[in-house]
């Protein structure tokens, strides 16, 4: 018996980087919210790539305001099947550690700390058999006008969902999946509470780790080398949104869960640099983990940031560990993903830092390039999500079975 074709909704979609695990796994997407419209667009060429007629897209992609007055009326005129699952993770800038110290309100006052209360309105709405919920590291600390945002979030959640609350079972690293990339993000599984029978810690348990740093019985972390050191070489300035490559026959096993055989590379063009920063990568990349102050002792001439304020302002994403966190941030100047090859003395382009994040090769981002950096560094890691909704579809498929069996009983 082939797979059930279990629908989801995502909030605050993005680019669709969870979407993208779930559609791996064989689930059927009824709508995707996401206000962006840059992010709208990405969002359609991905369900025509996965074969939905251009009606399905129309109905399925809402670029819309979750905060908007009737919106869940609008949403009930375009799903019109049950909802299985309920996907998503509010903008997190508001949450973040970074956001926050550059605020001097520590971002108290932004709205988009209470964006959660959008995402448990639909969630109480339609009531699916299960939710994920992702969010920064930075939700489990958050005070927002003095209050602990996570505790609310976990009071309200569970008064129709049984959740896990211990901070430990929440925090998960997007490594342990198989990301070249340590990435620790707040994912909180919900299972509603009427599905008693099922125990909600059972299931962050069944989610397998495929990679690890410390486990001898797992292979190591994905590297940034492996990722992205197969891609053509750039000087600044060069590259094309859309160009056809030569096969290399540099593969790992990595490449091989998301490259293709088109031949063609997708957003894969180089920024333009001036020639102090070709030199300060260049440097920087050649001796690896050096920071500004290891810099200033041989090219002074390249400083023009404190080394003590702003040591990190430029990292070089080293070939042989994984990646730090991509960052949408990414598309202001990219100092923080130097390419670990002096001889290209650049940084990132969109390819590499979806490379980082997992994205299939053709898996094609919309808008301008610095549309496509903000939805790349926003993304769920789509080899992250395709093992949650591998996971949850095993519980999904008790809870069906279940209902099928009590059904059957009730005509007897």
């Amino acid at each position: 018996m082939g797979k059930r074709e279990y629908r989801f909704i995502d909030l605050f979609a993005g680019c669709g980087g969870l979407s993208e695990g779930f559609y791996r796994d064989g689930y059927k997407a009824l709508l995707h919210l996401e206000i962006d419209e840059a992010a709208c667009k990405t969002l359609r060429t991905r369900m025509k790539h996965y074969g939905y007629s251009e009606d399905d897209i129309r109905e399925a992609v809402m670029c819309d305001d979750i905060t908007r007055d009737g919106l869940l009326e609008d949403m009930d005129k375009r799903i019109h099947e049950p909802v299985d699952i309920i996907i998503g993770g509010p903008p997190c800038q508001a949450f973040s550690s970074v956001g926050r110290a550059q605020d001097p309100n520590g971002m108290s006052n932004d709205p988009r700390n209470y964006l959660f209360e959008n995402y448990l309105q639909v969630l109480n709405h339609y009531k699916p058999k299960m939710f994920i919920f992702e969010n920064v590291k930075g939700l489990l600390t958050a005070r927002p006008k003095g209050v602990k945002i996570f505790d609310i979030i976990v009071r309200e959640m569970s008064k129709t969902y049984n959740i896990v609350t211990d901070p430990k079972t929440l925090l998960l690293n997007a490594a342990d999946y198989g990301v070249p990339q340590i990435r620790e993000r707040v994912i909180i599984i919900g299972i509603r509470k009427d599905i008693d029978y099922l125990d909600i810690k059972d299931v962050y348990n069944s989610i397998p780790k495929t990679h690890s740093d410390t486990d001898e019985n797992l292979p190591n972390y994905v590297t940034v080398g492996e990722a992205i050191l197969d891609l053509p070489k750039l000087e600044p300035g060069e590259g094309e949104n859309i160009q056809r490559v030569k096969p290399t026959n540099l593969t790992n096993a990595y490449l091989k869960k998301i490259s293709n055989d088109s031949g063609i590379v997708y957003n894969h063009s180089a920024r333009q640099h001036n020639e102090q920063d070709r030199e300060r990568y260049r440097i920087l990349s050649e001796h690896k983990n050096w920071q500004l102050k290891d810099l200033q002792k041989v090219r002074p001439d390249l400083i023009h940031h404190d080394p003590k304020h702003f040591g990190n302002r430029y990292t070089v994403q080293e070939s042989d560990r994984p990646g730090k966190t991509v960052v949408a941030h990414l598309y202001k100047d990219g100092n923080l993903f130097i390419h670990p090859d002096p001889t290209q003395a650049r940084t990132f382009t969109v390819r590499e830092a979806a490379r980082i994040q997992s994205f299939p090769d053709d898996f094609v981002f919309e808008g301008s390039r610095t549309d496509q950096f903000k939805q790349v560094g926003n993304a769920v890691p789509p080899l992250m999500a395709e093992t949650f909704a591998k996971t949850i579809r095993e519980y999904l498929d008790i809870i069906e079975e279940k209902e099928t069996k009590d059904n059957e009983q009730d005509v007897i």
